[in-house]
């Protein structure tokens, strides 16, 4: 069966909010292909199916916060409310609230890319553990080995962009052309 959204895209949409792994209304808007407006209003309508652990409001602070994070919004314009954050199992829930085929086929895409998520930190934890072992069973000998490991599993830091352009000229051609003025 063919994928409708891959996988990659769905989990650069997931975040990390208040301790959970969270996608925002406005980014389920698009992948649903419905408008904002049109999710929220499913959701308020069958509220008693989004207790707070499937799903909250940001906060000013966190919604500043994330935009800075983010850099190139996809929000433009003026909002009158912050973005709804859901848990995974408030997404799970969305699929009974919208009632569309598309909504089905995200759902699963959405299910299978936080999935693939939990085995990579599990295996992350895992390879960690093993590596905790191997430490204590053998000596000093091997540190070097051990530290240079582990900063491999590390991920990098993100490198930030320059905003903006620059413009490189051999010099500055500005008055003068070259030629001598007469006095």
């Amino acid at each position: 069966m063919e994928t409708l959204i891959p996988v990659e895209m769905i989990e650069r949409k997931i975040y990390l909010i208040r301790g959970h792994k969270v996608m925002l209304s406005a980014d389920l808007a698009e992948l649903y292909g419905v408008a904002p407006k049109v999710l929220i209003q499913a959701v308020k309508r069958n509220i008693e199916r989004f207790p707070a652990d499937f799903m909250f409001q940001l906060s000013n602070q966190e919604f500043v916060n994330l935009k800075s994070q983010i850099v190139t919004s996809s929000w433009g314009g003026i909002r009158r409310a912050n973005p709804y954050a859901f848990t995974e199992q408030g997404i799970a829930m969305l699929s009974s609230v919208l009632k569309s085929e598309r909504a089905v086929q995200v759902n699963i895409a959405i299910m299978r890319a936080f999935v693939k998520l939990r085995e990579m930190i599990a295996s992350h934890k895992d390879l960690a553990k093993r590596l905790d072992d191997l430490e204590k069973k053998y000596d000093s000998q091997f540190k070097i080995v051990f530290d240079a490991i582990r900063q491999l599993m590390t991920p990098p830091e993100p490198k930030k962009r320059k905003i903006g352009f620059e413009v490189r000229e051999s010099r500055a051609r500005y008055g003068a052309s070259g030629r001598k003025r007469p006095r």
